[in-house]
């Protein structure tokens, strides 16, 4: 019996890669360089950098503003620019201030959060900062549904570390045999909840394949229609990982 479900945050309920998409745009329009880079190629440049300043900022070793101004700073070097910090900082500005704006949550997950939450126990289990994540819940009114949200900044560890799905497990009250963890990253969320013995669903929306070696696993490329979503998830360890469930044709 599934009692409790994690979900992973950003690129599974709250949309982070469309966001990023819009910022990234506008910040294309304070710089030339940064300008003559197609959006797609700056998307992929964007997040190499945001996950190595990422690691930093999680084990203490660079502040949360440092690192965002850090980041464009690395991107402007990708140009071949060397820029003021004058044009970093407004940069960095630029990008914060449209992606606050263009938060939103992904097509479908408070319908989807509302289903699961009337059911059985919900935590959100994410690497970021509390504060940043509890946000984003609130802006997409996605935060009443939700029972705890355990981050790596306050549990000390980052997915797939299995102690981070252990304290969600821990103030959710139940077992990992009892729980189910929804996530976009195969190698975090997945890989992360099987050390863990918790069942995985991969929420897989650009239908990537299994990575090489991998066992198959239950998996969901939409969020809605709620209802085929919903039994994917609470199928939960009862199911059979051998065969793949897919939640639905919704346009993601």
């Amino acid at each position: 019996m599934v009692r409790a479900v994690l979900f992973d945050l950003d690129d599974t309920l709250f949309d982070h890669r469309a966001c990023s998409r819009d910022a990234l745009g506008a910040v294309q329009s304070c710089d030339a360089g940064l300008a003559a880079i197609p959006l797609a190629r700056l998307e992929v440049l964007h997040a190499r950098v945001l996950e190595q300043l990422h690691v930093e900022v999680m084990m203490g070793r660079m502040p949360l503003e440092h690192a965002r101004r850090e980041r464009f700073r690395r991107l402007l070097v990708e140009t071949g620019a060397t820029a003021p910090e004058a044009v970093i900082a407004r940069t960095a500005a630029t990008y914060r201030d449209r992606y606050r704006d263009a938060r939103r949550a992904v097509q479908g997950a408070a319908a989807l959060l509302a289903a699961v939450s009337a059911r059985v126990k919900v935590a959100i289990v994410s690497n970021n900062l509390f504060d940043e994540q509890m946000e984003k819940l609130e802006v997409c009114g996605l935060r009443q549904f939700v029972d705890a949200l355990i981050v790596s900044e306050r549990v000390g560890v980052s997915k797939p570390d299995p102690a981070i799905f252990a304290a969600a497990i821990e103030q959710l009250e139940c077992g990992p045999d009892e729980a189910v963890m929804v996530g976009d990253s195969f190698a975090a969320d997945i890989a992360g909840a099987r050390a863990a013995r918790i069942h995985p669903v991969w929420f897989n929306p650009l239908a990537l394949p299994l990575p090489d070696g991998e066992t198959p696993v239950a998996q969901l490329t939409a969020l809605e229609p709620v209802q085929a979503a919903l039994a994917v998830i609470l199928r939960g360890s009862a199911g059979d990982d051998s065969v793949e469930m897919l939640g639905g044709d919704a346009e993601v």
